[in-house]
């Protein structure tokens, strides 16, 4: 089991920023849409994907959604910080394959509670812009070593 530290409120200025990089695997999306149940065709079927619009599969989304909330509950504040809004444009389509960098920076700390505004970033690895945004989250008060659950590999049936 692996740890991490997270940052406390006290800790955080405006301009403080993290990175998160990811590759998006066919595997990651069909896992999306089993445990979201969006199932549309777009994102599972490549003979329906190569004749949309897109040319073939995308990644849903909100995926990018998912790797900010990864980066923000796992390295950035870290353990123990909850979502209390985030918005989301999103400017690009994801492939398989693409390698996606989430970018987050504080913007704002609100005066009398320990709330942050950051604003998000994902781009692939043309530096291509393909979602952005902004996360409002209760960061946790106190800087501590968290022990990380596990999470279950989920291997794909042939």
């Amino acid at each position: 089991m692996s740890s991490t530290i997270n940052h406390a409120y006290s800790s955080l200025s405006i301009g403080d920023s993290d990175q998160l990089t990811h590759t998006v695997t066919e595997g990651d999306i069909r896992l999306f849409a089993a445990s979201s149940g969006d199932n549309n065709p777009v994102h599972l079927d490549h003979d329906y994907a190569e004749h949309s619009r897109f040319g073939g599969v995308i990644a849903h989304g909100m995926y990018s959604g998912v790797l900010i909330s990864r980066m923000l509950g796992t390295q950035f504040p870290g353990p123990g910080t909850i979502y209390l809004s985030q918005t989301l444009n999103f400017r690009a389509p994801v492939r398989p394959g693409d390698t996606l960098t989430v970018n987050v920076e504080v913007i704002a700390l609100h005066e009398h509670k320990p709330v942050a505004t950051l604003a998000c970033t994902v781009t692939n690895q043309n530096d291509e812009l393909v979602t952005d945004g902004e996360s409002v989250v209760l960061v946790p008060k106190e800087s501590k070593r968290v022990k990380m659950p596990e999470v279950p590999v989920f291997e794909e049936r042939q």
